[in-house]
């Protein structure tokens, strides 16, 4: 392991759900699945889930704390769990699926006992914030067919994921979190994502904008769009080929004005995007991200760093 990464180990019950959070964002090396903070060695799935070991299932992530410091982590761990759950995880119940920050370092402890405390003083739940911060042991890597599930078995893994009820709670209580955003929408702003409505073509703010940098969600800030994959599709509004991280975006049937379409919300805040079409260009996956500029918040490259997302720079070196 170079000496420039990091390790991060964090239980926030089921790991299939802790993994696709943050994988493959930038500075992030490797994401695990595995076992830890027991007394059994080399423990088996079956064996955890009986909660007889002492384990928690828990993801430790190999990051590079220049590009993805250990703050952002931590913020990405509180918005996946119920941190006043001290029993489990929404559907999956018992000592293994409980909540805990493992920290290697004491800077690490330091960092996650202030963003325990800024959370509790927050009061964004009106229950005790009771995730432990505990010192790391010995992580033991589960079994190969649970290492990237949501890629591996996508169609149960989001099943599962709302069937939980883990999906709606992040939607509901991180919505709530962006309601002061929401109300400083503009009205053509508020129309499309609160109302799902849709902009003019052609007179919209970014369509033709050819800058270099991310488009973020209007309402949470999240990144969602690069303009390395933007293209001039001809339709009028800003066009895509894929989003930075598809765990951003979610995908929904949608049967208004008597069509079937393929809708586009933020997975953050739950606003209306616009749509994803299959007449993209062949070379890059034949996709059409088609978004409402209204939708969107342009950082263009040199102003990353000021904005908070220096980590993204890396993708126009």
């Amino acid at each position: 392991m170079s000496t420039n990464y990091e390790l991060a180990t964090f239980a926030g019950g089921c790991f299939w759900c802790m993994v696709q959070p943050f994988d493959e964002l930038p500075g992030i090396i490797d994401v695990v699945s595995g076992y830890t903070g027991g007394h059994k060695e080399n423990p088996t799935y079956e064996e955890v889930c009986s909660n007889t070991t002492g384990h928690y299932e828990a993801v430790q992530i190999t990051y590079d704390p220049n590009v993805f410091p250990y703050t952002k982590l931590l913020e990405l761990f509180w918005q996946q769990i119920d941190p006043t759950d001290a029993h489990g995880q929404f559907g999956d119940r018992g000592e293994s699926y409980k909540t805990a920050i493992f920290y290697h370092t004491e800077e690490q402890k330091r960092l996650a006992e202030e963003s325990k405390q800024a959370l509790e003083k927050s009061k964004k739940f009106s229950k005790p914030i009771v995730t432990e911060i505990k010192e790391a042991s010995v992580f033991y890597p589960a079994e190969e067919y649970h290492q990237g599930y949501y890629k591996k078995n996508s169609f149960h893994y989001n099943m599962y994921k709302e069937g939980s009820g883990r999906a709606g709670f992040i939607r509901e209580n991180w919505k709530k979190h962006h309601a002061e955003n929401i109300k400083n929408l503009t009205p053509i702003q508020h129309h499309v994502t609160q109302e799902n409505g849709t902009e003019p073509p052609f007179q919209n703010e970014f369509w033709d904008n050819k800058e270099e940098g991310i488009y973020v969600d209007i309402v949470s800030g999240k990144p969602l769009f690069s303009s390395l994959d933007k293209f001039d599709s001809g339709c009028g509004w800003p066009s895509f080929t894929k989003p930075i991280k598809h765990q951003e975006v979610l995908e929904k049937l949608d049967t208004s004005h008597g069509m079937r379409r393929i809708e586009v919300r933020s997975s953050s805040a739950d606003s209306h995007l616009g749509h994803v079409f299959d007449d993209g260009p062949r070379d890059k996956g034949g996709l059409r991200y088609c978004i409402n500029s209204a939708a969107l918040k342009f950082i263009p490259t040199e102003k990353l760093n000021e904005e908070g997302y220096g980590e993204y720079l890396r993708l126009f070196k």
